[in-house]
């Protein structure tokens, strides 16, 4: 329990780190599309080689293929009541995060309570992608006149709830089995699938230029070499 609990601290920290970044300065765009690219690549390792195939090789390609369907679903139907509700970009950034965020972690914490091990890939995938959305939605926050306290507060909340789904997973692992395992492998890599395609890869080649392709295959080569 311990370990989940550090490991997830860990994952999540970026978060923090990202707010903090994002109100200590404004950040040139080149900058924010760079480290999206980046964790991008990352997360396209982690949803092939960490959720997918993992996923797969507990439950088969139907159990997965469940997951992915109500992954993608789930992320796709949050997403629009979201741009319906008509947020500020900052909350919608903080709201997104906190979507995938809870999957992702969810898998951490099964695979420590499973002795699989933490996933170096998936942990760095996580912590990555983590920072440009905190940074991005912190600037936008900022911008729009919100309390740099509060900022803060919603930042440290996502990340202590993201924290606690991987100390759940770690504590409901032995209760579920290899099917119900896959399909939240599953879940996650579908919203994160969602995810990349409709804001984070759109957003990385907006802000970063032609350089984001390049990035988004070191930030692929990184974590593949890690996990």
């Amino acid at each position: 329990m311990g370990a989940a609990l550090g490991y997830g601290a860990l994952a999540a920290s970026s978060l923090v780190i990202g707010a903090l970044l994002g109100l200590a300065r404004d950040w040139p765009p080149l900058v924010v599309g760079g480290v999206l690219a980046f964790g991008a690549g990352a997360l396209i390792s982690a949803v092939s080689f960490d959720l997918v195939e993992e996923g797969a090789a507990l439950g088969g390609p139907g159990t997965i293929g469940l997951g992915l369907a109500a992954g993608a679903l789930v992320y796709f139907g949050a997403d629009r009541a979201l741009e319906r509700g008509g947020p500020d970009g900052g909350t919608a950034l903080a709201l997104g995060a906190f979507l995938d965020g809870i999957p992702e972690q969810l898998v951490l914490g099964i695979g420590l309570a499973t002795g699989d091990g933490v996933s170096v890939g998936l942990l760095v995938a996580i912590f990555v992608s983590n920072l440009p959305e905190a940074i991005g939605s912190s600037t936008d926050m900022r911008a729009a006149k919100r309390p740099r306290g509060w900022i803060l507060r919603l930042w440290i909340a996502v990340a202590a709830i993201c924290t606690v789904a991987t100390v759940f997973g770690y504590g409901v692992a032995d209760a579920v089995g290899d099917d119900l395992k896959a399909v939240i492998n599953g879940f996650a890599a579908g919203a994160l699938l969602v995810m990349l395609i409709d804001s984070m890869i759109p957003e990385a080649r907006e802000k970063g230029g032609r350089v984001a392709g390049l990035l988004t295959v070191l930030g692929f080569a990184v974590a593949f070499s890690l996990a």
